[in-house]
């Protein structure tokens, strides 16, 4: 954003006819709001500020660029979104949410509400990499990613499931969204280098998945019960 201001700016002011001081004040929020979640997300410092921070951003972006009405675009946002869903449930600290004293059931808690709306939302991305075509690979792809997808939003051998899918996910990423290979000064460089990234985000979500597990509403768990 602070490379591309002006197209930035122009872009938001040609859409929505606000003018260019409302348009710079936007770029100007939307960067600057990016860089703080990110910066305290990595300092470790008010995480869940953060957290509601980039939601916000996200969901500005969201309608700013007309992506509600994009349902691949839509549904990348929003498995952007699962994965700050994890990253908040990892930061939230369970005993500060419940009274002393008072026992509670563990499945019962936001945190592990969180972990699956984290997981469900994360798979989405996975929908938007379904090629409907008779082809061997696209056959093949379409089977194994949607068996995986399945066991990460129920919560069955969870961790190995999102372990593949981020090996999968990276190895799809760098070989379509090879934005190095495409000049700069084509369009094309910056919509898979927006794409590649956003990817990327998503496989750390995923990577949080295989760090803290499918939390206590997932079939993995219920398997402890039975």
């Amino acid at each position: 954003m602070w490379f591309q201001w002006g197209e930035q700016r122009d872009y938001i002011d040609t859409t929505w006819g606000c003018g260019y001081a409302l348009a710079s004040a936007f770029v100007l929020l939307n960067l600057l709001g990016q860089l703080t979640g990110c910066v305290l997300v990595l300092s470790r410092n008010f995480v869940q500020y953060a957290c509601f921070g980039l939601f916000g951003i996200i969901a500005l972006q969201t309608i700013a660029y007309s992506i509600l009405w994009d349902l691949k675009f839509l549904m990348r946002n929003l498995a952007l979104g699962g994965g700050l869903l994890l990253l908040l449930a990892e930061s939230r600290s369970e005993g500060k949410s419940m009274f002393a004293g008072v026992p509670t059931m563990r499945e019962s808690s936001p945190r592990q509400y969180m972990q699956l709306g984290g997981r469900v939302l994360l798979v989405l991305m996975f929908m938007t990499l379904l090629h409907f075509d008779a082809s061997f690979f696209s056959i093949l792809q379409n089977i194994v990613g949607t068996a995986l997808m399945i066991l990460v939003a129920i919560g069955f051998k969870t961790k190995l499931a999102a372990l593949t899918l981020v090996v999968w996910l990276f190895a799809i990423n760098v070989y379509f969204n090879a934005f190095w290979t495409i000049p700069v000064y084509k369009p094309m460089h910056d919509f898979l280098k927006y794409d590649f990234f956003q990817t990327m985000s998503v496989i750390g979500g995923l990577l949080l998945v295989v760090a803290l597990g499918p939390g206590g509403v997932s079939m993995d768990e219920k398997k402890k019960e039975w």
